[in-house]
């Protein structure tokens, strides 16, 4: 065996937290500057921790709509980007210039369990070393598994969350929001995902053709012959048609980037007459742009729950048994739906301040 390859089985064996431990200490020993966390020393800040710098645009679009929220609900305080591939060196630069009246947020998302653990991991460090800052957690979507690794990363997040005096967990949906309860002792709340509060519906375009913007992933739950049928009936049904993904690849985007497929994808669905996903970010994609959607279930319960804040909503059907006549008359009474006024969510966040104060 070379001896490249016996340091790399070496290396994969050393586990997660150990790698991320010796990053820090290294970091804390370092007098490197970077001048992205050069902050002004007179401003209040809000800091937005594990911000998305890579491909997923659900993950970019919550990240955006964050930022956004952030910066209408507290004015007087500068809202901070910290991309989550600078978190350890973010959490070491902060340490020595944060201050009391500060605020601390996370991202929303869906990374709170074990499915994305080095996330999850990369929370709690955050958690562990502002002990004196408020933290706000925003809306999650909370999933450990039942496996004794599970369990015993369930056991050291409670505990870890509970050591934080001033720590707000968020849940985007009611089954989230009840195993947050069940197992955390912080406060917690329940507010749609994020991203819902955004209005994409104007300008209007022409409508023409449908898109497909399913998962390859291990979240996926139609298989192949399904989705292969459900291909060919969308072909048959619409003159044209498109694929899109809501993930575009990539790692440490540029802001520029991340804004630009952003934009670009909520433009595409705003011109389809039908977009069909089984995608969290693919349904409230279409919600935000008012777009016509049949919503495919995913192999945990965050769209089906998710989808309960927008079940309101006659443009977006939520399919939980494949059945390609019941797909069919899904189909049609979407497209004979007139246009009307996006069902906006900002409501919901009315009295943010006050809920997590």
């Amino acid at each position: 065996m070379e001896k490249s390859s016996l340091i790399t089985q070496l290396k994969n064996k050393i586990p997660f937290e150990t790698k991320v431990q010796f990053q820090l200490q290294k970091l804390k020993c370092s007098s490197d500057q970077d001048d992205y966390f050069n902050f002004n020393a007179k401003e209040k800040r809000i800091f937005i921790f594990l911000a998305a710098d890579y491909g997923n645009l659900g993950d970019v679009a919550i990240t955006y709509a964050q930022h956004q929220f952030l910066s209408k609900t507290y004015p007087e305080y500068q809202v901070v980007e910290i991309p989550i591939s600078r978190t350890l060196k973010g959490i070491v630069q902060l340490k020595k210039v944060i201050k009391e009246m500060d605020i601390i947020t996370t991202v929303g998302g869906g990374n709170t369990g074990d499915m994305y653990y080095q996330i999850e991991h990369f929370r709690q460090l955050v958690i562990q070393n502002f002990p004196n800052n408020p933290i706000i957690s925003f809306p999650q979507t909370i999933d450990f598994s039942t496996t004794e690794k599970g369990r015993r990363r369930l056991n050291k997040a409670s505990t870890i969350y509970a050591n934080h005096p001033k720590l707000t967990l968020i849940a985007r949906e009611l089954r989230s929001y009840h195993y947050y309860k069940k197992h955390f002792k912080n406060k917690v709340l329940l507010l749609p995902d994020i991203v819902t509060t955004l209005d994409r519906s104007k300008p209007e375009f022409e409508r023409n053709g449908a898109i497909i913007c399913l998962r390859k992933d291990k979240e996926r739950k139609l298989n192949e012959q399904q989705e292969l049928e459900l291909t060919n009936y969308v072909k048959e049904r619409f003159k044209n048609f498109e694929y899109y993904d809501t993930h575009i690849g990539g790692q440490g985007m540029s802001m520029r980037s991340k804004i630009t497929g952003l934009f670009k994808i909520w433009d595409a669905f705003k011109g389809a007459e039908l977009v069909i996903t089984d995608r969290l970010h693919g349904m409230i994609f279409c919600h935000i742009t008012n777009t016509p959607a049949l919503v495919f279930l995913n192999n945990n319960h965050k769209i089906e729950q998710s989808y309960k804040w927008i079940a309101h909503n006659p443009r977006i059907k939520l399919v939980k048994k494949y059945h390609v006549g019941d797909i069919a008359t899904k189909i049609n009474q979407l497209s004979q739906l007139p246009e009307t006024d996006k069902i906006s969510l900002i409501s919901a966040y009315n009295n943010f301040k006050t809920m997590v104060d």
